[in-house]
Formats: C-alpha cells, structure tokens, sequence
C-alpha cells in the first residue's frame, strides 16, 4: 500500500521521515485526503503548527461532510490561539456528528478559551456520558466543572487509577486538577510517573514543584526551577510562571520584599489572573505597605468576579441570596415534630469545627488531628453534597427533614461515611473531625444525623476576620462572591452568625466556643478546655500541632503556610491597618460585634 512506509514511520515516532514521505506520495496524487491527513499529522507532531493547519483546512473543504477533517482543523486553530475559527469549525465538526465525544470534547475546550464556561460544562458533561470510559472526556469535564465550581468534578475523577498511563498532556491535567481539589499526594505520584517515562517534559517538572513547595518541600522545589531555569528556551518561554514560583518560595522563606521585587517583575500570567494580584497583596501586607495591598485586592477582586459572573452568573443575580444555605430555618414547633430516631452516640459522632472562615478553625482542626484519638480530614463539603443528593429526590433542606425515617437517615449517614473514606483511610479506633467552616449553615442536616454530636465554634474578633477573608483568593464560588467587598463580607458574615445562632437556640447542641484569642493567648489553657469538652485526658499532644501538620505535608486550605508553625499573635489586631477600608462594614458588622463582646474602639480592643 502506498501509505504503508509512512505509517510505519509514524509507529516509529520519525514524524520528519514521515512528512517526507507523504511529500513524495502527495506529487503523484496531491488531492488525495489520506496521504494529505498523514502529511497534516506530521506537522502537527514536528509542532509545525501553522503549516499542518493549511493542510487541516484544505480537508475540511476538500471533503465538507466529514466531521473528522473539521475536528482536526478545530483542534489545530484551538492550539494556535486562533478562537474565531476554532469556535466555527468546531461547530461546524459538532453539527455533522451532535453525539461524537471527540467532537463534544474539542467545542467543549473551545467554549472554555471563549470564557463560556456553562456552555463548556455542559458540552463536555455529555461527552463523558456519552464515553463514561473515556478519560479525556471525564478529565477535560472535571476542568469545567472545577472552573464553575461544581461538585461534580471530584465524582468524574474517581477512576483515575485505571486510566493510567495517559498520555503526558493528559495525565498532567490530571495531575494539575487534581491538585487543585486538594489531592496533592496524588498529584505528585501522577508527575514523577509521566516524569520517570518522560524527563524531558519541562511543563510537568514546573507543576511538580508548585506541588513540592504545597507539601512545604521548599528544597525539592527549589532544585525542580533552578533546573528549569538552566534550559533557556523553556525558561524564557515560561519566564512568568518561574519567577511567580520563585517568588512563593520567597515568601515562604521569610523574604517578603524579594518576593514583591519577583512579582512586580514578572507581573501577571495572563490578563485574568487574579492569583497574582492576591499574592501580591498578601506580600504588601506584610511589608506594611496597605495602600499597595489594597490596590492589588481591588484588582483581584475585580477580576475573580468577572470570572465568577461567566461561571457562577446565578450568584449575581439581583435577588440572589449570599449564602444559600442560609435561608431556610428550622422553628422551635417545627423541631418538635421531628419524629424521634435512632443514632450514634456522642463518643461514635463526628466532632465538628465550624465557624465563619479565617476565624482560626485550621489551628483548630490541627490541634485535634494531632491527639492520637482524634482523626481530622481536609475540609470537604460533604453536607452540600447530602443536601444535593435529597433534593434530587424531592426533599428540602432544612424544610422537608421531617420527612426523613429511621432508614434514610441511616442511608445519608453511610453515604457520608463513604465521602469520608474516600479522602483518607479513616482509624476507626479514633474519633471523626469534620472541619468545613460554614458547616455551621447545615446544624439542621447534622442534628437530624448526628444529634450527640458536638460542635466547636471558632470564634474571632469579626473585623479580623474579615480583613483576612478579603485577603483570601476563595476557589469555592459562594465565598469568593461574599468576599467581593468588606460591605458584602460584613453581610454575609452576619447572615452566616444568625442562622448558626437561630438553630442552636433551636436544637441546643453541644457547642464549646474557642476564641481564636484565646487560644494564642494561652494555648496550654485553651487546649486544656477543648480536651475536657470532649472527654480527652491529656491534651498535651495538641500542642505539637505544627511538627504534626509538616509531618502531614500537606494542608488544603489558605492556612497552610501558617499551620506549620508555632502560635504567634501575629494575626491578632490586623484589621486596624485597614480601619479605614472597613469603615462602611462597620455599622453592618454591629449586631455580632455586641453579641460576642468584640469593641471597635479607639484601641480596636
């Protein structure tokens, strides 16, 4: 067969050898779409990307009605930047094959590049359900759903461990997701394997040391740039992202202005990127430098909304409520209905830290996780998921709880003991720490499920909290939208204090209050207090949480860098710096401010 050679070639990985001899083919037949197909794939593979896309193009035209040859062009012109074209061939690919998965996935990435983010979703949704097998499907689903903050990204991952090997620009993908969702071990395990069959792949060796300096392996990071660094081309190509990463492990370091100075150099990745303007802002703070924080804040909050608009646009709306979960509520009468229902003893229920975010609830997830009889999990949004699962079977949350008998909350209870073990190899000899904040909006889910359970509310002064949750770039999509201005933070924060408040007064659970001042005023005494609300004896091993959390590695939340170190009292007072910027926060702030005995005096006491 005339073809014969230059598949052979191709097998062979001789992509030159190849093109060469489609070239010699092409002269006795230059029309003919196979051998111009084995020439475009050729190019393609040498990275002559431009000049495979003519070829990719004279096909689409030469044979109009095959969805493959459209497919192909799609892809190229995607890979080259060229969207206006990519977005009409892949419609036009998709139009002449609506079921193809190959074609769903490339007008799904197309869409992605676009910012159309729903769209994207829901095109790449159906393409893995179309091929439930397929890897890229699922993978590339799991980028948009991550990217609209759906939950759904977790679930589309699940398999992972069969698809493997993938194919490099895949499995870094992979790795890069799952990294994202707090997987960091995993991560690492996917890029030194693509590393160990493939060294050369500069880009996964730049992910895996953004992994290393997550894990606090600042060393191991440091070697994966300073080896990046000495191959020119890829450096100069990726010259931004190398310093940003430089640049975290400055501040990891402790050199604040050295980590300014690489940041302000290589400025941001692209036009969107609101991560550089939040780590920026946190090195300013830390140079005592406000006026530049704020500054690089409203930027980052700017652009974080405009991404949220496009991917979370119902958050937005006019009448859209700040904290969903906050709305319903469970009356004291209506509690009394609730028929009353078998469940686990205190001793066999999760211990629950809960409190609005950056009031201190990581310390104490540490604390406890540190005491051999308490095992903690990185925070996870499993109650969200439960609730979910009921509405799509019809019931509310909280209003329809009522109707939940012996037997499905025994089911919702299995079901969120799965979650558990699917984020860590749970010691069923110790007791269950499920640390997420804004659990405190589920008290009426948890109650009907664990009503011996016990709760610590991690408490701290609210203006600190939130200047630090402004500081904070939030990937949940319901806190990066609260989090826009000190005004809309102030709401949500008091809307999040009175819906905890309103249910305990309802369903009275055992609560122990930790202020977060407290606490670094007086560990020894504190920890001393928590260990006897929750029947501990000694609670000297809480302590050592810092040498326990870098024993860990790994932390998925914003704390991760300060949980690895001994208490300091730095936080405390910070939101005097910024008194000025949360000036109009405060009369909204009042009513919690009263309630827990917080001043906002001359002093800030």
């Amino acid at each position: 067969m005339r073809t014969a050679p230059i598949v052979s070639a191709f097998q062979q990985g001789d992509w030159a050898t190849a093109e060469r001899l489609s070239v010699e083919a092409l002269q006795a037949s230059p029309s003919d779409p196979d051998l111009l197909l084995l020439r475009a794939l050729a190019l393609h593979q040498q990275g002559r990307l431009e000049d495979a896309i003519d070829i990719y193009g004279e096909l689409a035209h030469l044979v109009p009605g095959s969805h493959i040859h459209w497919g192909n062009y799609a892809t190229a012109l995607l890979q080259a930047g060229r969207l206006d074209e990519a977005d009409q061939a892949s419609a036009t690919a998709l139009g002449l094959a609506p079921e193809s998965v190959e074609r769903l996935i490339t007008r799904g990435l197309v869409k992605i590049q676009q910012r159309a983010f729903i769209e994207a979703r829901d095109l790449l949704l159906k393409a893995s359900e179309g091929d439930p097998r397929s890897a890229a499907a699922r993978i590339h689903a799991a980028r948009a759903c991550l990217i609209c903050r759906d939950y759904r990204a977790e679930d589309l991952l699940r398999p992972w461990r069969d698809w493997l090997p993938l194919e490099p620009a895949l499995q870094l993908e992979l790795a890069d997701l799952k990294l994202q969702l707090g997987d960091a071990r995993v991560a690492q395990a996917l890029l030194e394997d693509l590393l160990a069959h493939v060294p050369s792949h500069a880009s996964a060796r730049l992910l895996l040391a953004a992994v290393y300096e997550r894990m606090s392996r600042n060393d191991a990071a440091r070697a994966q740039l300073d080896a990046l660094a000495a191959d020119a081309v890829f450096a100069e190509a990726n010259r931004v992202e190398i310093e940003h990463q430089y640049a975290m492990l400055e501040l990891r370091s402790g050199d604040a202005a050295g980590a300014r100075q690489l940041l302000e150099q290589a400025g941001p990745r692209h036009p969107g990127d609101y991560a550089h303007y939040f780590t920026l802002a946190e090195v300013c703070d830390k140079l005592g430098d406000h006026d530049a924080a704020l500054q690089a804040l409203q930027s980052a909050h700017a652009l974080q909304v405009e991404e949220l608009k496009a991917a979370v646009p119902t958050r937005f709306e006019p009448d859209a409520p700040l904290l969903p979960a906050a709305v319903g509520r469970v009356s004291s009468e209506q509690y009394r209905s609730w028929p009353t229902l078998e469940a686990p003893a205190r001793e066999h229920s999760p211990v629950f830290i809960v409190g609005y975010p950056r009031s201190g609830t990581t310390l104490l997830e540490q604390m406890l996780d540190a005491h051999p009889t308490l095992q903690s999990m990185d925070e996870r949004p499993f109650f969200n998921v439960l609730a979910d699962r009921l509405g799509e079977h019809g019931i509310a949350t909280p209003g329809d709880l009522h109707r939940l008998d012996q037997q499905a909350c025994d089911e919702l209870r299995r079901a969120y003991m799965d979650l558990v073990c699917g984020k860590i190899q749970r010691r069923w000899s110790a007791r269950l720490v499920d640390k997420n904040p804004l659990n405190m909006l589920w008290v009426p889910l948890i109650h009907r499920l664990f009503p011996n359970a016990q709760f610590i509310l991690a408490l701290r002064h609210p203006c600190d909290v939130l200047v630090s949750n402004y500081m904070q770039n939030f990937h949940a999509g319901i806190l990066a939208a609260a989090s826009e201005s000190f005004e809309r933070l102030a709401h949500a924060y008091v809307t999040a204090m009175q819906a905890w408040l309103a249910h305990v007064d309802v369903f009275a659970p055992s609560v122990f209050v930790s202020r977060y001042e407290d606490l670094v005023a007086d560990p020894q005494a504190q920890t001393g207090r928590i260990a006897a609300f929750l029947g501990l004896e000694d609670a000297s091993p809480m302590l050592r949480f810092d040498q326990h959390a870098r024993d860990k590695g790994f932390i998925a939340t914003p704390s991760y860098a300060q949980v690895i170190r001994p208490i300091n009292r730095s936080g405390l007072g910070r939101w005097l710096r910024y008194r000025d910027a949360l000036a109009p926060a405060l009369p909204i702030l009042a009513p919690m401010l009263q309630h827990w005995g917080y001043a906002v005096d001359a002093a800030g006491e």
